[in-house]
């Protein structure tokens, strides 16, 4: 108890970890939290916040992982949201006690940019020079006692994927939290002595705004930064900002002058401490030579590709398989100990199914990070999306948003969740309304059991089928409503230029298993956690609809059916007989409960669509998860619920079934109308859940399910009126 108080009256002191992209800064920050790290997301936005305990022998501190940086600009809310991290304004988040740089010791001058603004924030600096190993392959010596000297911070060699040089980082770290905040000479000092004088002129209404933040608020023009300045300070912020700016930097910019300055001192610097020789060509410079070639690598690409899709897809089928089984089982086991009722469904049925429900897309989801984690800490992905960054441009995307497109074929969820690789916001969001049209594996189980009711196995000379051509059919109409939305998005609600594709091709590199094994149980907590509990709640939802109310009279009818086929068939006849008697009865419950009277209240408005109740009531049950739609139509037509895609039972029930009228309820407009729907219709909760957990609010997931379900209606529509 004492030790909560203690810990409760004094936090822990926090180390701010900054640095451009591509340092290998998560893999230190991996190295030095190990496991005890927590993922969440900060207040208003959906930029993620990693926090990690470091153990130093002064005790333990809070080290905070902030987006990578090219420098202190603000020119998003997110990259707002690092300055505030560095500047104490996080909710709940102290402000850091130092900060931990690191710097990729290949690229020296282009980190120390960002470098010399953090130092000049006042806190401690230690400088992790990352990488140092690849930089000396390379034939980049830098002499780390010189360039601590002319910065006067720490400066530790460090490789962080193979834990060189932590201990002596921590030792750094530990003193530098013991270091009191100190004012350092700007190298644009006009420009800090013009924002001091903004500070004392504008007064209290700058809020919480510090002499820096007005720096970086008067030298980016247009910035984030300098939005915020104007909406607390008003009017008179804006005229005296654009006074200021007339006045230092007629004919050109701050940010200008920022860079000759910072630039002119930092080449000074690294005459002084860098030195090269001629580098030998390795084999790895012939790895890169290949991936980047514009032939060799398009098919190398397309290899790796088709090895992810294909573990995606096919891989993670027995792990889901077994998840499956288990479910059974342990449905079963529970049946067998409970007296059937309402508390035996709700656990078997509701429960354990819907856990199932969430716990079955993991395989696919670490497999498919697995790849992309691989391939990011390796070097290849900023590759590969220059590779494909012409092709996604025609439809308004970059290449990032190709991997995440190609990985919602096996399922949208992790398609969705690798949108992450895309920085900016309008093309994640635009490639995150693309992926769920792409034909995912919960859809080939609808497609299946329709196509081999409906479409007849016609061979067209020797490769052609009828079928497999509906089939493919069916997988472009989702290619093409993905290029069309995305296309959309990005001419009118998502409306701007495609930016600029600059992407930093940083050098081959073996990844830290270590580091990649903690970023793949984070990203699968964070779907357990997130998705998990939005899709169990639905599956409990969609029980009770499905086992409420229950009849008393209907069962006083097929249990006196039950009896007499017991006193009058024998043993063969006798259980074939109880079978159909359970599926009819089945069938009057689905009919009787909640869920049927949906599909029988809301039929008239699929009537168009030339769907009776039953097909109402299936898709409306397969809203959670389209695959459960076969197995909700066995129940309906009385075949029972343990059917799959290929079962002729109830493909001859389908075929046979009548409308009161005589009619065929399935004609073939119906038939490839509901196709068509499913093709578009957003029918899966956890693509939902995930969509709203990576958008942070539910705008952006109703708009696209509204959107969606639009689409396959019209679609549906059409066919059942010209077919």
């Amino acid at each position: 108890m004492q030790d909560t108080l203690a810990t409760a009256a004094a936090p822990r002191p926090a180390i701010a970890v900054v640095g451009n992209p591509n340092t290998g800064k998560s893999t230190l920050f991996n190295t030095l939290t190990g496991l005890r790290q927590k993922t969440a997301n900060y207040p208003g936005v959906t930029v993620e916040r990693h926090t990690g305990i470091l153990k130093l022998e002064s005790g333990d501190v809070q080290l905070i992982d902030v987006p990578g940086s090219y420098s202190l600009t603000s020119h998003s809310p997110d990259e707002l949201v690092s300055a505030d991290v560095l500047m104490g304004r996080i909710a709940g988040q102290p402000r850091p006690s130092a900060i931990l740089v690191v710097i990729d010791a290949a690229n020296l001058r282009r980190n120390l940019f960002m470098a010399t603004q953090v130092m000049e924030l006042g806190i401690p600096v230690v400088i992790a020079l990352n990488m140092i190993d690849l930089a000396e392959r390379r034939g980049i010596h830098i002499d780390a006692a010189k360039l601590e000297e002319l910065l006067d911070v720490a400066v530790v060699p460090v490789v962080g994927s193979s834990n060189t040089g932590t201990q002596e980082l921590k030792a750094a770290l530990a003193d530098a939290i013991q270091q009191p905040r100190k004012d350092r000479a700007s190298l644009v000092p006009d420009i800090r002595k013009a924002a001091a004088w903004l500070l004392a002129e504008l007064g209290d209404s700058t809020g919480e705004l510090t002499t820096a933040d007005l720096e970086r608020a008067l030298i980016d023009k247009d910035s984030a930064g300098e939005q915020r300045l104007i909406e607390l300070a008003g009017d008179k912020a804006s005229q005296l900002l654009g006074e200021l700016r007339a006045k230092l930097a007629p004919g050109t910019s701050l940010a200008a002058i920022e860079a000759r300055s910072r630039y002119g001192w930092i080449d000074k610097t690294v005459l002084q401490v860098e030195s090269r020789t001629e580098r030998q060509r390795t084999f790895v410079d012939l790895i890169d030579a290949a991936t980047s070639h514009p032939l060799i690598g398009s098919l190398l690409f397309l290899t790796i590709m088709a090895t992810v899709f294909q573990a995606v897809f096919s891989w993670a089928g027995p792990i889901m398989d077994s998840i499956d089984a288990l479910t059974s089982y342990m449905s079963q086991a529970v049946a067998d100990r409970l007296p059937p009722g309402a508390l035996s469904s709700l656990i078997v049925d509701g429960a354990i199914a819907g856990v199932g429900s969430v716990i079955i897309f993991l395989p696919q989801i670490l497999i498919l990070f697995a790849f992309i984690i691989f391939l990011e800490d390796s070097g290849y992905m900023a590759r590969a999306a220059f590779l494909m960054d012409r092709l996604m441009r025609a439809c308004g995307l970059s290449g990032l948003s190709f991997i995440p497109m190609l990985s919602s074929f096996a399922c949208a969820v992790p398609g969705i969740m690798a949108t992450r690789v895309i920085p900016n916001p309008r093309d994640r969001l635009a490639t995150m309304l693309a992926a769920p049209f792409m034909t995912c594996s919960a859809r080939l189980p609808v497609y299946a059991l329709l196509i081999a009711a409906f479409v007849p196995d016609i061979t067209y000379g020797y490769f052609f089928n009828l079928q497999g051509m509906v089939l493919f059919a069916l997988y472009m109409l989702g290619i093409v409503g993905g290029i069309f939305t995305a296309w959309m998005m990005k001419r009118f609600a998502l409306r701007g230029p495609t930016p600029a594709f600059l992407i930093e091709i940083p050098p081959y590199r073996l990844p830290n298993f270590k580091s990649m094994a903690i970023r793949l149980m984070d990203r699968g907590k964070v779907f357990l956690k997130r998705a998990g509990t939005v899709i169990f709640t639905v599956a409990i939802v969609i029980w009770a609809l499905v086992y409420f109310p229950r009849p008393e009279q209907l069962f006083v009818e097929y249990e006196n059916q039950r009896i007499e086929a017991n006193a009058t068939l024998t043993e063969a006849a006798l259980e074939k007989r109880l079978a159909e008697i359970d599926n009819r009865e089945a069938a009057a419950l689905i009919e009787q409960s909640y869920l049927g009277r949906a599909g029988k209240f809301v039929q008239p408005l699929f009537a168009p669509l030339g769907w009776d109740w039953k097909v109402t009531a299936s898709v409306i049950a397969s809203f959670p998860a389209r695959e459960v739609v076969v197995a909700v139509l066995g129940t309906i037509y009385a075949v029972g619920n343990e059917v799959d895609e290929t079962d002729r039972r109830l493909l001859n029930r389908l075929r046979n079934a009548k409308n009161a009228d005589g009619s065929p309820v399935f004609t073939l407009g119906v038939a490839i109308g509901l196709m068509i729907f499913y093709a578009f219709c957003l029918q899966c909760m956890a693509t939902v859940a995930i969509m709203r957990r990576e958008t942070n609010g539910w705008k952006w997931p109703i708009s696209a399910w509204l959107y969606m379900t639009s689409l396959g209606y019209i679609g549906a529509l059409l066919a059942n009126q010209l077919i």
